[in-house]
């Protein structure tokens, strides 16, 4: 998307989470990862376990292209976790976002369990509600419960959907519009999360959801972000998770071991 919007290094939300991720890094390594065609899964030293979307599209062709995931066992998280913010490509980024949200188990943050709340938001039959990154099952669900519903999606444009998607183009138009809105936590990945927050600064509330959101409250503080709703792991669990993260598997395939989080932004 062109544009003429600007954010400063230290202002943007990818380095303020890294920023308030640094004490829960602190003395740390990298013991394990896996990369499936759809998950990325991290252990720490710490035996945490941490879970990151793998962002397909717009990866670089030579089979040789990522082997700095190698490299990364070993290292000191903190280390890797810059990878989030500076990394060359979507997948060494998302590792290093797999870090974080590891390092997120070190966190008091409460289990969501209220199945008739999405992602703690008060969601109306007269709102507008805008979702960044097609999650189908909310969506199927969301899309009869509010006024208008758009839904924008890089990634599942390419490919028939049971879903109407927007074209990306419009989100200038249409966001500042919503009054809600849900996020995936892969915007972060991409680094669109700070353009996409200025285009919905009409938006009451914001959810920030999946597997890929960094838990850190601290970070999103003076945005209309109200919740960061992701996931922990159960670190019990990670022959399983891992086996089936190297199968393929995504969200769907690793329900079994997720523990799902919630944390509201103050």
């Amino acid at each position: 998307m062109d544009s003429l919007f600007v954010v400063s290094q230290e202002n943007s939300i990818k380095y303020r989470i890294l920023e308030a991720a640094a004490p829960y890094l602190e003395g740390k390594t990298v013991k394990d990862l896996v990369i499936g065609i759809s998950l990325i899964g991290c252990q720490l030293s710490d035996d945490s376990l941490g879970v990151s979307y793998m962002l397909r599209h717009g990866l670089p062709p030579e089979c040789s292209a990522f082997g700095y995931a190698q490299e990364a066992i070993g290292k000191p998280a903190a280390e890797i976790a810059r990878w989030f913010v500076d990394g060359q490509d979507n997948l060494q980024r998302s590792i290093g976002n797999a870090v974080l949200t590891a390092a997120s188990q070190a966190l008091d943050i409460a289990d969501d369990t209220d199945t008739a709340c999405f992602f703690g938001m008060d969601i109306k039959p007269t709102d507008t509600l805008g979702m960044i990154g097609l999650i189908k099952p909310v969506a199927k669900v969301l899309e009869d419960k509010v006024k208008e519903f758009y839904v924008f999606d890089a990634g599942a444009s390419a490919f028939g959907n049971t879903v109407q998607l927007c074209s990306m183009d419009m989100q200038p138009e249409i966001l500042p519009k919503c009054t809600k809105m849900i996020i995936t936590g892969s915007s972060t990945i991409n680094g669109s999360i700070d353009e996409l927050l200025a285009m919905c600064s009409n938006a009451e509330q914001i959810a920030l959801v999946g597997s890929s959101t960094p838990m850190f409250p601290e970070a999103w503080q003076g945005t209309n972000v109200l919740t960061l709703a992701g996931s922990w792991w159960k670190n019990e669990e990670k022959d399983n998770l891992f086996k089936a993260i190297s199968l393929g598997g995504g969200i769907a395939q690793v329900q079994a071991y997720v523990q799902k989080k919630i944390a509201y932004v103050k």
